[in-house]
């Protein structure tokens, strides 16, 4: 029976249902209104890189709202956010990045790109750079410039998404976009990548990336890192351009810069990128009425400084090696695995039917819950499910998760053969 909440992506028929709502979480486990504790094996969503109730954290916030229940950035600054932006250019590179506007999330930092990108070209006289460039298969968000952006067929012609100035090219095909550049180059504003591709976790080739680099030199867009899934460790680096040849014109940060215990992003720029506005004495007309709050930024400032006490960059290559190893004796084992992508603690594992052919996208969602009655909480990918363990996982809780992967697929395949019940976790 559904009550009164509407969730986000779930559906109708599995509104109200016990077994989805969560009661709790610490760690790595999730307790649910009908009395499983199942481990996470997606950090929240892809969020709580620490686990769930970090203490740290947890009292930064507590005295942010005591000290100052609420302070803005809207016409204002306020020490937390000056703290914050500080704390995250040492992070990503003070050599590099100057200025951090905050935003609230990761689609809301991706309209706060497009419409910085714009207008800064046009303060340098090329009014005509309005389009952006995405990827294929790429997901930015939801909101109607994030939405656009995305390069997932999601529905965006039955909301009326304006995607008139945006292009979308094939990931990791450099000659696709350098065609693109050759005929549009004084026109692109932009070009916005994730390092990895949200749903598909599929890296973008160190080749594809120099592509992008040269092109940004030859044609003078800006290009966007998105790393809103990518960013605080999830693939080995604290941000995941920090491996690329140079680095991006803009990065975009959202999901662990507070470990998911706030609603925040950031979009961080090199000092140079601020200069005409700052010359021209213009403003840019973006704003939150909750970014770059107190608690939101002493969120952020505790989570950078966990992230260094528990060295968890060195603890995510760690486990990185470990799901290589395993992911790959998964694939030689396991007849319906094909195959399995992405780097770091960011995997897909791809399924195919017993005859071989990618696995139906709507069978997904049966797998997803087959794997959760089997004790682990994952989420859909294409032709299989993604699994985003948290950095601070042990061997063991890791050994956990894959094996409840196992015992849901094979449930699964059991169900889908007639030999089992759809309610079977092994």
């Amino acid at each position: 029976m559904p009550t009164e909440l509407w969730p986000s992506l779930l559906e109708p028929r599995l509104h109200g249902a016990d077994e989805l709502c969560a009661v709790s979480a610490d760690g790595v486990r999730i307790r649910f209104q009908d009395g499983r504790e199942l481990l996470c094996g997606t950090s929240g969503l892809w969020n709580a890189n620490l686990g769930y109730g970090n203490e740290a954290i947890a009292r930064a916030c507590a005295d942010a709202l005591r000290d100052a229940s609420y302070l803005s950035v809207f016409r204002y600054e306020n020490v937390y956010a000056r703290r914050a932006a500080r704390a995250l250019i040492e992070a990503a590179g003070a050599e590099h990045y100057g200025r951090v506007v905050f935003s609230t999330s990761g689609g809301a930092a991706n309209d706060l790109v497009m419409k910085l990108a714009r207008h800064y070209h046009a303060l340098r006289g090329e009014g005509m750079r309005k389009l952006v460039v995405g990827l294929r298969d790429s997901y930015h968000g939801l909101t109607f410039g994030g939405f656009a952006l995305t390069g997932e067929n999601l529905g965006q012609a039955v909301y009326g998404v304006d995607q008139r100035l945006v292009r979308h090219v094939t990931p990791n095909a450099g000659d696709e976009i350098a065609q693109l550049a050759a005929q549009q180059g004084s026109r692109i504003a932009a070009v916005v990548v994730e390092p990895v591709l949200g749903s598909g976790a599929v890296p973008l080739t160190p080749e594809y990336v120099q592509t992008l680099l040269e092109l940004r030199d030859r044609h003078g867009f800006l290009l966007v890192a998105d790393e809103v899934a990518t960013g605080f460790g999830r693939t080995g680096d604290f941000f995941a351009s920090q491996r690329w040849q140079a680095p991006p014109d803009l990065l975009i940060t959202s999901k662990g810069l507070t470990n998911g215990t706030h609603a925040a992003a950031a979009v961080l720029m090199p000092q140079a990128l601020a200069e005409p506005f700052d010359a021209a004495g213009d403003v840019f007309v973006h704003g939150e009425t909750q970014a770059g709050t107190p608690v939101t930024c002493a969120a952020i400032l505790a989570t950078v400084q966990e992230m260094r006490r528990l060295d968890v960059v060195a603890s995510a290559r760690r486990l990185s090696v470990l799901l290589d190893k395993a992911l790959e004796d998964l694939v030689a084992t396991e007849p319906l695995v094909s195959a399995t992508t992405g780097i770091g603690c960011f995997r897909s594992i791809r399924l195919r039917t017993p005859a071989g052919d990618p696995l139906p996208q709507q069978e997904v969602p049966e797998v997803v819950a087959a794997i959760r009655r089997a004790g682990a909480v994952v989420h859909p990918s294409v032709n299989g499910v993604q699994i985003l363990p948290s950095l601070i996982y042990t061997d063991d809780e890791l050994a956990e998760l894959l094996d409840c992967l196992r015992l849901g697929v094979r449930a699964h395949a059991r169900y889908r053969a007639g030999l089992g019940s759809d309610t079977e976790a092994a």
